[in-house]
């Protein structure tokens, strides 16, 4: 992983005394809450409803166990011993005190932490897919390419104050685990014919108010060419967004109305401007910061194989946890390990203190001291050997981090909603527990399958539920909570925006109305294997909208 060099030291340690001092002024009433607003956002700082929030960054959702204690500390000492991770792959803090928060910046400062540009209209924290540099179906690793434009972004001159906030995200694979499509930058990593390095581009992708699906602009941008053509996008839009709406201020925006073949044409006008200057990316700078990144050298553990399967064979919640849990990894002899953070009736994406110091510690001894955050809110141990899998499953186990319930029904994607956000209509958490706790048997989760359920609190769309195959809008209707179902929707390589089927429900009628939408695709899939969103994508949303809605659906 990335590790900071001088400058990158010097200037988070001077961001810290920046941020100490304007806290200071706002605390002694020499800065107007008003005016303290945009410096506490550029620094990560929320108001929420109960309490001012921080959201520190994880660039590309990778760490180490040193940096995950000290995620763990700042639980401990300064919050109420938890942490949220988010679908951006960051971790938000709910209960900071303001007059704590330099001191919090000043300990994640020590082990090369920040939360810089995790606020504000400008470019947000460059995620990736989460099984990055250790994927058997990987073209190549991410990372060092999220690293270059998290370094060009930091701070940007040009770009701090956009119309609007701005998200990049990249994959290096064939299937899509980093959601592309519906960013304002979508980047898939891909070889030409002649076996180059480079990036089929896409823009103008987003949920919220207005969700819309990214158009791809160009099929394969070689990689020298990253920086400038990203430039030239972002000067496109910094120059013709809309800064009058904040609803019509993303670039999804500006692409809709400008037209895709218009935008292209603007950005290539641009990009032909200066694709010869300073932005061209050197190889061997590139290489060197691919050089950070570099696999982990694994040793062959072969009597794996053997001793995964014998325990599997002792251990049934052992055997449904790697089965539904653990993904091929590139080396044949290890695994790709998912923590979920869903247990049945839990906070979706919440870790204690306690639970991440545990995850440390698995990881320093049996996953290379490396630790992913996903953007569906888990966290991932990316090289543990078959043979050591059983002796992590125990550690996670004992600790309440072992669920084996990674793709399916009860592993929910939701917002804080209106427990925690100023800007809530609905809760979110409570609607998840009752969900998951439903679902909650193992038998029946298998019996359903992959399905993915995503809760948001409001129209803003955090817990990502546009792209949920059943997605769940926590609405606001004559002082009452209301939750509209769209269903079809979808995230991956096949992106698509759920469809939504009807008038809402009312939070005691919610999970009901999931449980009907749930029996009617088990009736009608032709096979056990049909996916719930392959079987909704066959037949459409007649029938759920018939079993939901009676006679209503007619005139629905």
């Amino acid at each position: 992983m990335y590790r900071y060099d001088e400058f990158d030291h010097a200037f988070v340690s001077a961001r810290v005394e920046q941020f100490r001092d304007q806290v200071q002024r706002r605390l002694s009433g020499e800065i107007a809450d008003d005016a303290f607003r945009p410096l506490r956002l550029m620094n990560g700082v929320y108001l929420q409803l109960h309490a001012y929030m921080l959201r520190v960054a994880i660039p590309y959702g990778t760490l180490n166990s040193k940096q995950m204690r000290m995620l763990a500390h700042v639980a401990r000492k300064y919050d109420r011993g938890y942490g949220h991770f988010t679908t951006r792959q960051n971790i938000q803090y709910n209960w900071p005190k303001l007059s704590d928060t330099p001191d919090i910046l000043s300990d994640l400062a020590g082990v090369e932490m920040h939360a810089i540009q995790t606020s504000g209209n400008c470019i947000r924290n460059v995620t990736a897919d989460h099984f990055a540099g250790a994927a058997a179906d990987e073209v190549a690793d991410p990372r060092p390419y999220a690293e270059i434009l998290r370094q060009w972004s930091s701070v940007h001159p040009e770009f701090s104050f956009l119309p609007r906030k701005f998200k990049i995200a990249v994959t290096g694979a064939p299937r899509d685990r980093a959601a592309i499509q519906v960013h304002d930058i979508g980047l898939h990593l891909k070889k030409d014919e002649a076996g180059n390095l480079g990036f089929a581009v896409y823009v103008g992708g987003g949920q919220g108010r207005t969700p819309l699906i990214a158009k791809k602009i160009r099929d394969f941008l070689p990689e020298e060419d990253l920086l400038t053509y990203v430039t030239a996008i972002v000067r496109v839009y910094n120059l013709h967004g809309r800064r009058d709406n904040k609803y019509k201020a993303r670039i999804k925006i500006l692409v809709h109305e400008t037209g895709v073949e218009e935008l292209t044409r603007q950005v290539e006008a641009e990009f032909d401007h200066i694709r010869d200057g300073e932005l061209k990316l050197p190889d061997a700078d590139i290489r060197a910061i691919e050089n950070y990144f570099a696999p982990p050298v694994l040793s062959d553990r072969p009597e794996g194989w053997e001793a995964l399967a014998r325990a599997k064979k002792a251990d049934a919640a052992f055997s449904s946890w790697a089965s539904q849990n653990v993904q091929p990894h590139t080396h044949p002899d290890y695994g790709m390990v998912t923590i979920s953070l869903k247990p049945i009736g839990g906070t979706p994406g919440d870790a204690s203190d306690k639970q991440m110091d545990v995850v440390a510690d698995v990881a320093e001894r049996y996953a290379q001291d490396e630790i992913r955050v996903s953007h569906e809110q888990n966290l991932i141990l990316p090289h543990v050997a078959l043979a050591d899998l059983y002796s992590v499953y125990q550690a996670l186990e004992a600790s309440g981090l072992a669920t084996a319930n990674a793709g399916l029904i009860t592993d929910i994607i939701a917002c804080p909603g209106l427990d925690y956000c100023a800007l809530a209509n609905a809760r979110s958490i409570p609607v998840a527990q009752e969900i998951s706790k439903r679902f909650g048997s193992p038998a029946r989760q298998a019996e359903i399958g992959e399905l993915k359920i995503k809760i948001s609190g409001c129209i803003n769309a955090c817990g990502h539920h546009h792209v949920g195959h059943i997605g769940l809008l926590g609405v606001e209707k004559k002082g009452a909570e209301l939750y509209q179902i769209t269903l079809g929707g979808s995230g991956d390589e096949n992106t698509s925006i759920g469809e939504i089927i009807g008038r809402g429900f009312e939070p005691d009628r919610v999970t009901d109305a999931v449980e009907r939408i749930v029996d009617i695709y088990l009736g009608l899939r032709l096979e056990p294997k049909e996916t719930f969103l392959e079987a909704y994508r066959r037949v459409g949303p007649k029938p759920f909208k018939d079993a939901l809605y009676g006679e209503a659906a007619e005139s629905a």
